[in-house]
């Protein structure tokens, strides 16, 4: 044997040691801290959430279907343009590809406004604008001072080095130690060529800076931003090709980046709608359903839920240079559907097609003796608050640039966490349901439900392999006193989950119709035990 090949024997060892160290060291750092999914590698901390719509967290069962929610929309806007102010950046449209966050007792939003260009019959798209306030309902636009708009800048504008921005999507991000980079934003601005994205750090959400070089060289229109798992994920939509190298539609990517400044060149398919089978008849130009934006979703920790654009593609006369031409002016209108992700990057719908949120349910501010179509608009906007689960979006009436265009947000709200239901068939009085395998943290867990008819559920805990721990099943099941509410707590005969520590388990959830209850359930959660906190009894 040569010197040289014992030093690459030597050396592959050493990295192979290194690799299997770090493997073990992974894999107690996965038991003892948090909650492991081995299937799909996610691993969170504080609490881990089993959506009932999350077929991957609770993939098997029996005599149960979905129930999805209905929001309730709040008929009225909760931002609309200043059409009482002809030097506002959002004279025309205040348009919701955007954001909201509730931040120390304060709602905030930035916003993408329109306003008339050199005629009526041209528009200005930028600067990104800012909103705050007390309850989400109603909003004040501070002014910022920063930027002179047609003049003067007594307006709500955001100081950004391009002038022609259209979406911008921001997050707080409280795991960066650099409080200069507290504040995250992805916005669309077009770089003399096309629209593409930057990114911005800020400290506090309104002075914001950015890098000198764009992380993407392509046209690109995003709808969702956030963090999850570790990595930071851009949804939204590209002018990428079908099969066989031909046009596509408008459907929905992701862009992933592990640290917020570096960007893979590489793009994820995340959620797509079905091609015409005749390669003829695909494109962003051909009438039929396509995915406008791609997806917005918010991560729950193990878990994303968002909503897509279901874009009814009505396009224009693409032999006419007017506005008309477009895609469809006075034509074309946007439902808006629901999706989950356990990756965050790609997304299935729990029921193929449903309209979650329709352009009927949810329509744009009408123009008297006129029928414009409504597009809605998903966006950065989907927050927990107290017991309610709200979902900012966007409502555009498609009219021709002029008086009658328009941009307002709208508001539709859920009980927390309450997308839909697991319940029975209506002509069975029991079922199931079990969850995916979860490694427990070192200390055990504590379980609740988010369900209605609560008592009429109880919980068993199996191994990996399906096999029941009698601990913690049958006579030994969980139960919960509670009749419905948001976090009804299970509790053991055998008492705390603290001997499950560390070990890889499922949960069978059980289904019975009782006294004409019907259970629904929406969502488990399980948080690690607290030491020597007292459990309920």
């Amino acid at each position: 044997m040569t010197v040289q090949s014992l030093t690459t024997r030597l050396t592959i060892c050493a990295v192979l040691a290194l690799a299997v160290g770090a493997t073990l060291a992974d894999e107690k750092t996965a038991s003892s801290s948090g909650f492991h999914f081995p299937a799909s590698g996610i691993q969170v901390d504080k609490q881990a959430v089993l959506l009932a719509i999350d077929d991957v967290s609770l993939p098997l069962k029996r005599n149960l279907c979905y129930y999805l929610s209905k929001p309730t929309v709040r008929k009225s806007p909760v931002l609309t343009p200043s059409r009482d102010n002809p030097l506002a950046p959002d004279h025309i449209a205040a348009h919701f590809y955007g954001s909201v966050i509730h931040d120390a007792g304060k709602f905030r939003m930035w916003y993408y406004p329109v306003s008339y260009g050199k005629s009526r019959s041209e528009i200005t798209q930028g600067p990104v604008c800012y909103a705050e306030s007390e309850d989400g309902f109603h909003w004040i636009k501070p002014h910022l001072g920063q930027v002179e708009f047609k003049g003067t800048k007594n307006n709500n504008g955001i100081k950004l080095p391009e002038k022609v921005i259209e979406g911008v999507h921001v997050i707080k991000d409280d795991a960066d130690p650099d409080p200069q980079r507290r504040y995250k934003m992805v916005y669309n601005p077009h770089n003399g060529r096309t629209f593409t994205i930057q990114t911005a750090t800020s400290p506090d959400g309104i002075h914001w800076t950015t890098p000198d070089t764009y992380p993407k060289d392509q046209f690109l229109e995003q709808a969702g931003f956030f963090r999850h798992n570790g990595l930071y994920l851009i949804h939204g939509q590209a002018l990428e090709l079908s099969e066989g190298g031909g046009p596509r539609g408008r459907q929905g990517y992701a862009w992933v980046s592990p640290d917020f400044d570096r960007w893979l060149a590489a793009t994820a398919e995340a959620f797509a709608l079905p091609e015409p089978a005749d390669p003829s008849e695909r494109g962003t130009t051909k009438p039929y359903d396509q995915v406008h934006l791609g997806v917005a979703g918010v991560s729950l920790g193990n878990v994303v839920v968002g909503l897509y654009g279901l874009w009814h593609n009505h396009p224009g006369d693409r032999s006419r240079d007017v506005p008309e031409s477009w895609f469809g002016h006075k034509k074309t209108s946007c439902d808006l559907g629901l999706v989950v992700s356990n990756d965050g990057i790609h997304f299935r719908e729990p029921v193929k097609g449903h309209v979650y949120i329709s352009q009927f349910d949810s329509p744009v501010t009408p123009v008297k003796g006129k029928a414009y179509p409504t597009i809605l608009i998903q966006s950065t906007g989907i927050l927990n608050v107290g017991d309610e689960t709200r979902i900012y979006h966007g409502r555009w009436r498609n009219a021709v640039y002029g008086e009658d265009y328009w941009g307002e947000v709208g508001l539709a709200t859920l009980p927390r966490d309450r997308w839909g239901a697991l319940g029975l068939y209506p002509n069975r009085s029991d079922g199931e349901v079990w969850s995916t395998v979860v490694r427990l943290p070192h200390a055990g867990c504590r379980v609740f439900l988010n369900a209605d008819a609560a008592s009429s559920i109880r919980v068993e805990i199996a191994d990996e392999r399906f096999q029941p721990l009698a601990e913690f099943s049958g006579p030994n099941s969980g139960i919960t006193d509670a009749g419905e509410g948001f976090e009804c707590p299970i509790t053991w005969p055998a008492g705390s989950l603290s001997s499950l520590g560390g070990k890889n388990v499922r949960f069978r959830i059980h289904f019975e119709k009782k006294d004409g209850a019907e259970p629904r359930l929406y969502a488990v959660y399980l948080r690690p035990n607290v030491p020597g906190e007292r459990l309920a009894d």
